[in-house]
């Protein structure tokens, strides 16, 4: 079947390990529309907070972070091999390197400094001036793109998502617990739901879909029949 839309902008949020970029890419991949995952830019920039030790211990070091904000240079990269748009951070591609529980268990709280989030959403209100994008996040339908045609909140029940991530990371290779990434997981919606800036929630407008019992084709398939309908 052929999907032919307007020029729209798909904005996806939701809670962590739901496997909205996942979906998002298929949309994406569907529409020939550009995937831009902001979930990762925040990921590079906490990477760059860990090589530079401008955390520890889940604690931001914000002034000297605020001093090489000018420092950081995220951006993306179209990937023949995966057909995939890859995150680069200052001339390295950390698409493989952002995924790490290490990132994972910092990214809450470098996402929360307000500085770091005025930077990157200004970069995605760039990116999504020409619209026929599909973008996923936190705050994408709430803060990014109040306007966006179509905004979708993901979630799962939490054992489910840390079912699948520990899936997801093990398959890699990398050794990590059941229990500790369900505390993870834990941890980062508490700390997403009630962080002072732009906090995780519903647009009014938004569809809710809980996939927590979907297999990837029946979500695809479900965004596909929204899209449809406006």
């Amino acid at each position: 079947m052929s999907y032919k839309t307007n020029k729209i902008i798909i904005a996806i949020d939701g809670h962590s390990s739901c496997g909205k970029s996942t979906v998002a890419k298929e949309i994406a991949q569907k529409l020939n529309y550009i995937f831009i995952d902001s979930g990762a830019m925040y990921r590079a920039v906490t990477l760059y907070c860990l090589r530079n030790n401008l955390i520890d211990n889940g604690i931001v070091d914000i002034p000297n972070l605020m001093d090489n904000l000018g420092k950081i240079k995220v951006y993306f990269l179209y990937n023949p091999e995966t057909r995939h748009n890859d995150i680069w951070l200052n001339g390295d591609n950390v698409e493989n390197e952002i995924r790490l529980l290490a990132v994972s268990q910092n990214v809450s709280p470098v996402a929360a400094v307000a500085g770091v989030r005025h930077l990157l959403v200004d970069l995605q209100q760039e990116m999504g001036k020409s619209k026929e994008i599909v973008m996923d996040g936190r705050d994408i339908g709430t803060v990014v793109f109040p306007d966006a045609e179509l905004k979708i909140f993901m979630t799962a029940k939490p054992d489910v998502r840390a079912k699948r991530r520990y899936d997801e990371l093990t398959a890699k290779g990398e050794k990590v617990s059941y229990d500790e990434i369900m505390e993870n997981i834990i941890e980062r919606d508490r700390y997403d739901e009630t962080r002072t800036e732009s906090p995780l929630r519903k647009a009014d407008d938004a569809i809710i879909l809980d996939n927590s019992y979907m297999t990837r084709e029946e979500q695809l398939q479900w965004i596909l029949s929204r899209i449809e309908e406006i």
